[in-house]
C-alpha cells in the first residue's frame, strides 16, 4: 500500500482535490481508501437506528454490514488521540493507495495544498515531509525544488503520484 498526505489550511481545497484524485486513481486501476482527521465531535449514526440504540446501550463497538458496505463504530470510554498510523492499521490490506486528509503534523510524505488566501502561510519550507505543492498560483512565496502541481488538474496529480509510487510505499514498522 502507498500512503500520501494532503496538508493545508482550512479552505485551501484539500477535500476537493482528494475527491477528484480518487476517480483519477481508480481510472488507473487503483483501489483507494481515505483517512480523514476530524477536529470535533462527529457522528455517522442517527437516533432511532438499531446501531445507535446498540451504542446507547453501551456497546464498545458496533459493526453493521450488508452485501455492499461495512461500517465500524467504536466508542471510547475516555478521549483517545489516535495517530494516523493507528487509523491506517485499521484499513483493509488490499488497498493500493491511502489518501490522508489532515494530520498535517504527521511524519507521512505529504502534498501541501496551498492557495494565496489572506494570511495563508506556506508550510513546505519548514516541513521536510512535504514532497510537492499543489496550487493554483503561478509563483510561490518561497522558492522550492519540490514539484509544483496544478491543484485544479487532479489527473496530473494522480499521474505524478503513480509515477512516483515507490516513494509512497508504506512501511508500518518504521512508525512503531
Amino acid at each position: 500500500m502507498k500512503v500520501v498526505g494532503f496538508a493545508g489550511y482550512s479552505g485551501s481545497g484539500k477535500t476537493t482535490l482528494i475527491e477528484r484524485v480518487i476517480p483519477a486513481l481508480k481510472a488507473r486501476g487503483q483501489r483507494v481508501s481515505v483517512v480523514k482527521h476530524a477536529h470535533h465531535s462527529f457522528d455517522i449514526d442517527h437516533p432511532g437506528k438499531d446501531t445507535f440504540r446498540h451504542r446507547e446501550a453501551g456497546a464498545f463497538e458496533v459493526v453493521v454490514a450488508s452485501s455492499k458496505r461495512l461500517a465500524l463504530i467504536r466508542e471510547f470510554e475516555q478521549p483517545a488521540q489516535l495517530s494516523v498510523h493507528h487509523l491506517i492499521a485499521e484499513l483493509y490490506d488490499g488497498v493500493d493507495w491511502v489518501l490522508v486528509e489532515g494530520f498535517k503534523q504527521s511524519n507521512l510524505l505529504k502534498i501541501e495544498v496551498w492557495r494565496a488566501q489572506e494570511g495563508a502561510q506556506v508550510r513546505y519550507p519548514d516541513d521536510d515531509f512535504i514532497v510537492a505543492i499543489a496550487t493554483d498560483q503561478a509563483s510561490l512565496p518561497q522558492e522550492t525544488m519540490r514539484p509544483v502541481l496544478d491543484v485544479n488538474d487532479a489527473d496530473a496529480v494522480a499521474g505524478w503520484l503513480t509515477d512516483n509510487a515507490d516513494r509512497f510505499v508504506y512501511h508500518p514498522e518504521f512508525y512503531t
